[in-house]
């Protein structure tokens, strides 16, 4: 996930313009950094400055308080750990041109069984119970996008989700296939493949967990009502219950 330099309107890292676009409409942290540019040049969006108390500190939001959201949090620092493992395990499968050892095989196990079993469970609940809730009083408050059906901070959560998805199949996908393939060159193409979409799923993951904890959970905790927050912890009680 990449982002366009605000100065110059060209492509940083890899988002395209429209994508590039829609973030400062409705990403208020990124809309910040923008206006206090003159202050010092680094865009809270752009890994790794995203993650310096210096681009948290843009944000200037409260702390969070409710405990929905701080547990939301706390599930957001297990994955990170997560992310670093697999990280790991990814620049040594490259360092070793692709070769399978039991602990790079282990790592990539233990990731992709931790996305099934946590990370997608993690993101269903955010969109069932707090994104619907939370896109409406962005709307009500006047924190979205201009046009007939205004996009809010929320839709860019909702897409990351998807993308998410969609790598983390592919990564998978392909180190299954490269693992059956006979031809060495293809072989080694089709891991490289992998390592490039995993680093990026990896990438993506650490900036929306960046992004939720310092736009959107901030904005959730403004916006949404002490009943609202009760509603949503209701719903989900009951959808364990």
């Amino acid at each position: 996930m990449r982002i366009i330099d605000p100065k110059t309107g060209k492509r940083v890292d890899g988002l395209g313009v429209a994508d590039a676009k829609r973030l400062k409409e409705v990403d208020p942290v990124y809309g910040k950094a923008e206006k206090e540019a003159e202050l010092e040049e680094f865009s809270p969006m752009d890994p790794p400055e995203a993650y310096d108390d210096k681009a948290s500190a843009l944000a200037k939001q409260e702390p969070l308080t409710h405990e929905f959201l701080t547990s939301l949090v706390k599930e957001h620092e297990e994955l990170v750990e997560v992310i670093k493992e697999f990280e790991k395990a990814l620049s040594d499968f490259q360092e070793s041109h692709y070769v399978f050892s039991s602990e790079i095989n282990q790592s990539f196990n233990r990731f992709f069984q931790f996305f099934d079993d946590h990370i997608s469970p993690h993101n269903r609940k955010e969109e069932r119970y707090l994104f619907p809730v939370l896109h409406d009083a962005l709307i009500r408050s006047g924190e979205h996008g201009p046009g007939e059906n205004p996009q809010t901070a929320v839709d860019l959560m909702e897409d990351d989700h998807v993308k998410f998805i969609q790598l983390a199949a592919l990564t998978f996908n392909m180190l299954g296939l490269g693992t059956r393939l006979p031809d060495g060159r293809s072989k080694a193409m089709t891991f490289d493949l992998a390592y490039h979409n995993g680093k990026e799923l990896a990438e993506m993951l650490r900036l929306h967990i960046f992004r939720e904890d310092n736009t959107l959970f901030p904005l959730a905790q403004k916006y949404l009502s002490p009943e609202e927050f009760r509603s949503i912890v209701e719903q989900i009680n009951r959808s364990h219950g």
